[in-house]
């Protein structure tokens, strides 16, 4: 699960198992519609988890949190992104 905060300075949530290959793809234009148009992105935060189902609970948790609440999630572990 991970978040990035687009070029307009959005954030977008999503679950992969291969965060680096993602955001790669966010970035060349070529994930998920929100973030065509919104390039570059930048990864902010990442969390990982044994299944599945549990990382999807997980990004419907956090897209759920407001705007403050997702800053305040990033900004616990700004500088450790992508670890």
């Amino acid at each position: 699960m991970y978040v990035i905060e687009c070029a307009d300075g959005t954030l977008y949530t999503g679950y992969t198992t291969d965060v680096e290959r993602r955001v790669a793809e966010h970035d060349a234009g070529e994930g998920a519609k929100y973030t065509r148009g919104r390039t570059p992105v930048t990864l902010r935060h990442v969390e990982s988890f044994d299944s599945k189902s549990a990382a999807m609970s997980r990004e419907y948790a956090i897209k759920s949190l407001s705007r403050a609440e997702k800053e305040r999630l990033i900004g616990e572990t700004d500088g450790d992104a992508g670890n």
